[in-house]
């Protein structure tokens, strides 16, 4: 197995992947950013639920709750995308912070005061790395 050059677009994709193919529950090898982002997305009300498992190898796995609309099967999440990339960094002051979707969906940012959604991060004023967004 190769190693993963950008954890944050391989948690993304493993999320995409798993909602496209109307999955229940998804695995993903956690990190302490990964956990942030699941309880980011757990309080603004994308996932069912979370849990952190401790693994034999130390770096544990983050189970995923996805959700689902009741009446027409569909996932909550409609798109999930990676901003922010190895090979090109996005930086944005707090008066420049995007509008996902006039306000509807997210982008989480990575603040010097932790990860926060862009809402978050406007009122208190701080900029920081856009990761990706969420609708």
């Amino acid at each position: 197995m190769s190693a993963v050059t950008d954890p944050i677009a391989d948690y993304l994709t493993r999320l995409r992947n798993a909602m496209m193919a109307n999955h229940r529950v998804v695995e993903i090898p956690a990190s302490n950013l990964k956990k942030s982002m699941t309880e980011i997305l757990y309080n603004q009300g994308y996932i069912l639920k979370y849990k952190f498992e401790d693994t034999s190898n130390g770096q544990g796995v983050i189970k995923i709750a996805l959700k689902y609309d009741g009446q027409t099967k569909l996932p909550v999440i409609r798109e999930l995308r990676r901003i922010s990339k190895p090979g090109l960094r996005k930086y944005v002051s707090a008066d420049e912070l995007p509008r996902i979707i006039n306000g509807l969906g997210i982008a989480i940012v990575s603040t010097s005061q932790g990860l926060m959604t862009d809402k978050e991060a406007r009122e208190r004023h701080i900029g920081g790395e856009i990761l990706c967004s969420v609708y």
